[in-house]
Parts: structure tokens; C-alpha cells; sequence
């Protein structure tokens, strides 16, 4: 994983860009080929290299974050000032800085076990060896090493975004 995340910071920047929810994604098969005909078949530039296709998948993931953030508190009114991404996908250095870029926020990664400390933080307040969900979260807090990530070059990418949003309708 090291190496495509390498090969993709190597590509132009907003080239190409994918919804990476559209069902064309879903099944199995060459990813890569299915990359270059969705970006033909929405005009986008066909990605030649797989550092292009990199670049495309990466900048689709960060920019489908964004407008599902936007949507979110477009419908709960509620501000949000951070994104928290945990699990696997919080060790990918240019995805968490991709992120922050994209929704003009800080991006916080980790913890990456996210999925096992979960389990043991309901366990634990199921005993009521925790009471309440906020104490839970000030224990992983205080326990976890989390990176932060600042948004940068926000302009950029608010350039771009509308270009990915008409990739939607």
C-alpha cells in the first residue's frame, strides 16, 4: 500500500476524478479499466498511468467525504469541525491529508484497531466499568496516539469540487 500511495502523490492533481460510489465500481473485475471508461463516459480525462488512476481514486474518496459531510449537516443543522477517520484507512498518510484538504477541516487518524477498541469500550460500559459514552471517549482519548492533519491549499480543492458534485447529477 505504501507504494501505490507513493505512485499516486506522483500524478497531477484533479486530472481525473470518479464518483467512487457509482455502481460501475461495485462488482469485482479490472478496477483500473473501469476507471478509464467511467471517466470517458463523463467526460473526464482518461487516466493513462496507474498513478493517474491512483490520483483519481484517492481525489474521488476525499471529495465523496466532503459532500456526504456537507449533506449531513446540511440535514442535522449540526456544525462539524473535525473528521475522524479510523481503522485501516487511518494509516494512509495522502487519503487523511487529501480529506482535510477537501472538507476544510482537520482530519484526526486512528486509532486503526478501531473495530476491536469499540467492542471492548461496550463491553466495558456494559460491566459499568464505564458510565457513560463520554467517558469512554475521553478514555480513548487520553490512550489513543492520533494524527492530525490541517487542511491545506482549501481554495485548490474548492475549485474542483464543483466539477466532482456535477459528476453526481
Amino acid at each position: 500500500y505504501d507504494d501505490l500511495v507513493a505512485l499516486a502523490a506522483t500524478a497531477e492533481s484533479f486530472r481525473s476524478l470518479i464518483d467512487p460510489d457509482d455502481p460501475a465500481f461495485f462488482p469485482p473485475g479490472d478496477m483500473p479499466a473501469r476507471i478509464r471508461a467511467y471517466c470517458a463516459d463523463h467526460g473526464e480525462p482518461v487516466p493513462q498511468t496507474e498513478a493517474e488512476v491512483l490520483a483519481a481514486i484517492y481525489a474521488g474518496l476525499a471529495f465523496k467525504y466532503r459532500y456526504t459531510l456537507d449533506q449531513l449537516v446540511r440535514v442535522s443543522g449540526h456544525a462539524v469541525d473535525r473528521v475522524h477517520i479510523i481503522g485501516g484507512g487511518s494509516q494512509n498518510r495522502l487519503l487523511c491529508q487529501m480529506t482535510a484538504n477537501a472538507v476544510g477541516r482537520p482530519v484526526y487518524a486512528g486509532p486503526v484497531e478501531a473495530t476491536a477498541l469499540g467492542n471492548a469500550i461496550v463491553q466495558f460500559m456494559a460491566l459499568g466499568e464505564l458510565g457513560s459514552l463520554s467517558e469512554a471517549r475521553t478514555l480513548l482519548s487520553r490512550s489513543m496516539i492520533t494524527d492530525v492533519y490541517e487542511p491545506a491549499d482549501t481554495c485548490v480543492w474548492d475549485e474542483h469540487y464543483a466539477r466532482f458534485v456535477a459528476l453526481l447529477d
